[in-house]
């Protein structure tokens, strides 16, 4: 995984690149009806039910954009929130209240969705050995984000990225000439350019988890796709030899049925791609 200073460097860049886009050569309308001297005051006002995620990274906005900002936190990340509840309020320059409201709601909207998301994921797996994890499957600018908020709702984060982490899906096993050909390279890449790289394989049937298991150096078997009973039989042949992980449109209604099967990760996509914005909104008063 990433480090904490490779993690910090990408919420910078996310909200650099942000205000870039949203502001370029100035708030114009904020600019001219708003004196540069005036001061003000806004709350940060839930409008829905679910957990709140994104209030340290709005700390951070605030910051970049004026650090003469102050904001008083009533509530925490990973809170459950309900409508009407004030989760902090921001005072100082009003104009830089304005410069950042936009970036603030779109991030903590998105994040307390998928933190929201992840906790009904996480408590539907309780009393299980089971965790749950993210993917790549997220808005592209803006992992580090969706990623955090993983872990806000109480999940775990895969890979950050390609870099972090070896992963042979389907296709590079197929463009690699097969599973043990695919593991072979890559164990002797990884010694050749000195890198401590932990390998996940995926195997789409029975077979393919038998011919993995011959090889040694395997870090995680991805089960993708396969069914209930598939799936118990692939965890009684894997054993202790290495981790497991189920994938493959796993939602709420089968979560928990391949947890009892006996898997250490479920991995969802739709953690990150398929969620629906908390309402918040920032009022002044």
């Amino acid at each position: 995984m990433i480090s904490e200073i490779q993690f910090q460097n990408e919420l910078q860049l996310i909200i650099q690149n942000a205000i870039r886009e949203d502001v370029g050569d100035g708030d114009h309308s904020s600019l001219s009806c708003i004196p540069a001297s005036a001061e003000g005051k806004a709350k940060l006002l839930v409008k829905d039910a679910g957990i709140i995620a994104g209030v340290a990274f709005a700390k951070m906005i605030f910051n970049f954009v004026d650090a003469n900002l102050k904001v008083e936190t009533l509530i925490q990340d990973g809170a459950s929130v309900t409508h009407g509840e004030v989760v902090f309020y921001v005072s100082g320059s009003s104009q830089s209240i304005l410069k950042a409201e936009r970036l603030v709601l779109n991030s903590m909207q998105r994040m307390s969705a998928i933190a929201t998301k992840t906790k009904k994921y996480v408590d539907i797996l309780q009393g299980t050995n089971t965790k749950i994890l993210d993917t790549r499957k997220t808005t592209p600018g803006f992992r580090a984000c969706e990623k955090w908020a993983v872990t806000i709702g109480g999940g775990e984060n895969h890979r950050f990225a390609l870099y972090d982490m070896i992963m042979l899906k389907d296709n590079h096993i197929d463009f690699a000439g097969g599973i043990t050909n695919a593991i072979t390279k890559t164990k002797e890449y990884l010694k050749s350019n000195n890198k401590d790289l932990k390998i996940i394989v995926e195997a789409r049937n029975l077979d393919e988890i038998k011919e993995i298991l011959q090889n040694d150096g395997v870090y995680r078997i991805l089960i993708d796709n396969f069914n209930f009973e598939d799936t118990k039989t692939a965890v009684a042949l894997i054993g202790s030899q290495c981790l497991t992980e189920s994938s493959g449109n796993i939602n709420e209604k089968t979560i928990r049925e391949y947890a009892e099967c006996g898997v250490n990760y479920i991995s969802s996509g739709a953690l990150t791609h398929s969620v629906y914005n908390m309402d918040l909104s920032l009022k002044a008063i």
